[in-house]
C-alpha cells in the first residue's frame, strides 16, 4: 500500500541545520552547558527603562526580557529556532494567530478562509490598509511570496509547506490556495508570518540578520549578537490596539541562575525557562513570580526498531519494567514540567477529548525480576551493551541515566552519550544499532496532532525527523488518512487506534512535557503565557496588552 505524502527529500528540507522550532531544543528549563557561553553580561543591567509616572502609566518603558539562548536569525523564509521566534514574532504579522486557546483567529485576514473543492481550496481576504514598517503596502503578492519563497527557496519550511499546489494574488487583497490535496493542518499553516517581497528579494542577506522588516507592533531597531536585540513599538501599526511598553529588549543569559537573579534585581522583566531546581526560588521572591501553562510538547524515550536487541517487543517491555518513569520525571522535571503519557500534549488531550486515562494505564510499573525475564526470552546477549544517546540538556540526560541504571540493575551494561546538537541530529535517525538504541528527544510546534504523529512515526520521516522505523501499515493509513481528513470526529477516532498500538508496541516510552514557563517581575502587569511556545511573550494582542 501507497501511503507517502512527501518525498523524504522534502522532509530533509524541514528540519534544516539549525535546531527548528519543532525539534525541542535547549530552552526547556535547563542548562545546556558546554553547547553555550554565559552571555550576560554588565551590559544586561543597563534596560533602559524609564520610570512610569504616578498613575502607573509606562509610557516609555522598555520591557527586558532575558532569553535562554541567543537569536541567530530573523528571516522567517529560512524557519525560526525559538530563541529568533522569541523575536521574530513581534516584529512579522500573519494571517492568523492564536487565541488564547488553540484555535485560530484572524490577524492580517479579514474573514476565515473560505474553504472548496473538497478542501484543497482556501481563499483568504486581508485587509487593505496594512503598511510594512518602511510604510511599503502589504498586498496580497507578499502573502503569496511569503509561502512560496520557501518552496522554490528549499528552504527548511519546504518540506511542509509543499502540500501548497499553487498560491495566487486574485486581486490586491485576496489570495487563493490551492493545495495538492486535502491537509488538515493547513490552519495552522496560515499562522505563517508575512514578509516585504521587494525589501527581501533586494537584500536576502541584510532582511535575515541587519534590518529585518516586518508590519507587526514592534519594529527592528539594532542587534549585537551574543548581547541583545532591541525593538521599538511602531506607533503607524495598524492594529486595533498599539504597545503599552515603548520597546523591548532581548537579552540572551544562557545561565539559569544569572537569569534568576537578573529578574531577581529587576534588571529583567521577564526571564525565558525555569528550571526544576530554581523553580521555588522565583515562586519565592517578593517582587516576581511564576507564570506558566502546559505547552504544545512532548518529550519522549525513542527505541531503534531497525537494528540491535530493540527491535524485539519483549527487550522493549523490560526497558519499560527495570525502571520508574514516573519517579525519574517527579525527580528530575516537576515541576518545571509534568508527566506524560502519550505523544499528545495536555492542551491538545483537551480540546480532543483523546482518553488519556486509558493511556496512562499502558506503562509498566517497576519490576526487575520481569524484565529479567522478558531479556531472557529475548535471548539478549549478556555481554550486550544498551546505548543510550541524549541532547545536551540535564533533564534529559537524567532520564538516560535512570533508564540506564534499570537496564544494569537487570543485569546488561548500559551508558548514556551526551551529545553536541549537532552529532545527535546527525547520528539518532541513522538507524544503526552502533549509534543507538534508545535516544531520548522532544518535539515542540503546532497544536494539531498530525504535527506529532507524522514527523514522529511515519515511515516516511524515519531517517529524517525521527530513528524509531516503526512499520506497522495499519497505523501508517492511519496516520496518512488523518492527516488528509478535515472532519475532526474521523480523525480522533484514527489517532485514537493509532496512538494505542504505538504505545501497546512501546516503540515510544512517553516522559514528559515542560510548562512555557516564565519568571515575571510583579511591575509587569497584564502578561500571558501561551501553550504555543513560538509565539511567546504575548505583549499585545485581542486580549491583553503588557504594560509596566
Amino acid at each position: 500500500m501507497e501511503y507517502n505524502d512527501i518525498s523524504r527529500r522534502e522532509i530533509l528540507a524541514a528540519t534544516g541545520t539549525a535546531i527548528p522550532v519543532g525539534l525541542a531544543g535547549c530552552s526547556d528549563g535547563s542548562d545546556a552547558s558546554g553547547d553555550s557561553t554565559d552571555t550576560s553580561s554588565s551590559d544586561s543591567a543597563d534596560t533602559g527603562n524609564t520610570a512610569a509616572d504616578e498613575s502607573g502609566s509606562s509610557e516609555g518603558a522598555t520591557f527586558n526580557v532575558g532569553q535562554a539562548l541567543q537569536p541567530t536569525r530573523f528571516d522567517p523564509i529560512l524557519q525560526y529556532s525559538n530563541p529568533d521566534a522569541l523575536v521574530g514574532n513581534r516584529v512579522f504579522s500573519k494571517l492568523y494567530t492564536y487565541t488564547e486557546g488553540t484555535e485560530t483567529t484572524t490577524d492580517l485576514a479579514t474573514a476565515a478562509p473560505e474553504i472548496t473543492r473538497e478542501n484543497t481550496r482556501y481563499v483568504v481576504p486581508i485587509k487593505e490598509d496594512v503598511t510594512f514598517h518602511n510604510g511599503d503596502p502589504l498586498t496580497a503578492e507578499d502573502v503569496v511570496y511569503s509561502f512560496l519563497a520557501p518552496i522554490e527557496e528549499e528552504t527548511p519550511l519546504s518540506g511542509i509547506f509543499s502540500v501548497i499546489d499553487t498560491a495566487t494574488a486574485v486581486d490586491d487583497y485576496t489570495v487563493q490556495f490551492d493545495l495538492n490535496y486535502p491537509f488538515a493542518m493547513f490552519d495552522d499553516l496560515l499562522t505563517h508570518q508575512i514578509v516585504p517581497k521587494a525589501v527581501r528579494e533586494d537584500d536576502p542577506e541584510a532582511f535575515n540578520t541587519e534590518q529585518p522588516i516586518g508590519s507587526g507592533p514592534f519594529q527592528f531597531v539594532d542587534w549585537e549578537e551574543n548581547s541583545f536585540v532591541e525593538l521599538e513599538r511602531w506607533d503607524d501599526y495598524w492594529g486595533d490596539t498599539t504597545p503599552n511598553v515603548s520597546g523591548v529588549r532581548f537579552v540572551p543569559i544562557t545561565e539559569s541562575t544569572t537569569r534568576v537573579t537578573e529578574l531577581e534585581t529587576g534588571s529583567q522583566d521577564i526571564i525565558e525557562t525555569i528550571p526544576p531546581k530554581l523553580w521555588s526560588t522565583v515562586e519565592g521572591m517578593e517582587n516576581a513570580d511564576v507564570s506558566s501553562v502546559e505547552s504544545i510538547g512532548y518529550f519522549y524515550v525513542a527505541f531503534n526498531m531497525n537494528e540491535g536487541p530493540t527491535t524485539d517487543l519483549k527487550v522493549r517491555e523490560a526497558i519499560d519494567y527495570s525502571f520508574s518513569m514516573d519517579d525519574a520525571v517527579e525527580r528530575f522535571i516537576e515541576p518545571s514540567g509534568l508527566r506524560q503519557y502519550s505523544p499528545m500534549p495536555g492542551p491538545i488531550n483537551e480540546d480532543w477529548g483523546f482518553p488519556v486515562d486509558q493511556w496512562t494505564d499502558i506503562p509498566n510499573d517497576k519490576d526487575i525480576e520481569q524484565a529479567q525475564q522478558l531479556f531472557s526470552e529475548a535471548d539478549v546477549p549478556s555481554d550486550w551493551n544498551c546505548k543510550i544517546i541524549v541532547p545536551p540538556d540535564d533533564n534529559r540526560e537524567n532520564i538516560g541515566v535512570s533508564i540506564a541504571n534499570g537496564i544494569k540493575e537487570a543485569g546488561y551494561d548500559a551508558n548514556v552519550q551526551r551529545l553536541d546538537w549537532g552529532t545527535m541530529l546527525s547520528q539518532a535517525y541513522t538507524g544503526n544499532a552502533d549509534d543507538y538504541n534508545i535516544y531520548v528527544l522532544g518535539w515542540v510546534r503546532y497544536p494539531d496532532p498530525d504535527d506529532f504523529m507524522y514527523n514522529l512515526f511515519h515511515i516516511d520521516a524515519a531517517g529524517v525527523n525521527q530513528g524509531v522505523y516503526y512499520e506497522n501499515e495499519e497505523v501508517m493509513t492511519q496516520i496518512s488518512e488523518a492527516r488528509r481528513s478535515v472532519d475532526q470526529a474521523e480523525r480522533k477516532e484514527l489517532y485514537t487506534n493509532a496512538i494505542t498500538t504505538l504505545l501497546e508496541d512501546k516503540v515510544h516510552l512517553p516522559a514528559f512535557n515542560y510548562k512555557n514557563a516564565y519568571g515575571v517581575s510583579s511591575r509587569v502587569q497584564d502578561f500571558s503565557v501561551h501553550p504555543v511556545s513560538p509565539i511567546n511573550p504575548r505583549l499585545v494582542t485581542d486580549y491583553n496588552n503588557v504594560s509596566l
